[in-house]
């Protein structure tokens, strides 16, 4: 066989082998996605009762004004005043949280009584008495003095979605409770603002 024809031969082979490779090459492909979506979740707190009056508060230029009994604004040494907060988990909230309270920061306009008033806040049955004998909750925070805030010391509540979550979440009342110690300034006015913070689950 001649040089040329071997190589025409061997050419023929090489363009052979090239088409077999080319067939097995096929493939498919599938494809899958997802489509992720964020919960709702917020806070609210009302002055009014469990289930009425309820609005954000969200900054403390904006806090509630707590309504605390009578005397508040005449108090002398020994003297106890109290006053109701409710919270709850907004309508739509789609994760339930753990309520704490975690910051207290407090104002003399006038005098220094912020170092002799104290406090404790519990959070209480939605339907129970706030007074000074409103200890049977759990304790949230408590002071010898509004001008720590380091003091706090207390534990944590639980607040639910609503069932079904369009609807809002079971209240918690918070009693506020303070207590005027035998140092109490006359003439004094004192503002306290307490912080507290909802953390989902």
């Amino acid at each position: 066989m001649s040089r040329k024809v071997r190589a025409l031969l061997a050419g023929g082979v090489v363009l052979g082998i090239g088409a077999a490779a080319t067939l097995a090459a096929w493939n498919d492909s599938e494809f899958a996605t997802g489509t992720f979506s964020s919960g709702v979740f917020n806070l609210q707190g009302s002055t009014e009762g469990a289930a009425e009056g309820y609005a954000d508060h969200a900054a403390a230029d904006g806090a509630a004004a707590l309504g605390f009994s009578a005397g508040f604004d005449n108090l002398s040494p020994g003297d106890v005043t109290y006053a109701p907060f409710w919270v709850r988990l907004d309508a739509g909230t789609t994760a339930p949280a753990t309520l704490d309270l975690v910051a207290i920061d407090s104002t003399d306009t006038t005098g220094t009584n912020s170092g002799q008033l104290g406090y404790s806040v519990y959070a209480i049955d939605a339907a129970a008495d706030c007074d000074e004998t409103a200890t049977g909750g759990t304790l949230l925070g408590t002071a010898t003095t509004l001008a720590d805030d380091a003091e706090i010391a207390g534990g944590t509540t639980a607040l639910p979605v609503g069932d079904p979550t369009t609807e809002p979440g079971a209240a918690t009342q918070l009693c506020f409770i303070v207590t005027a110690a035998a140092g109490l300034g006359q003439g004094g006015e004192t503002t306290a603002t307490w912080q507290l913070t909802a953390t989902t689950d």
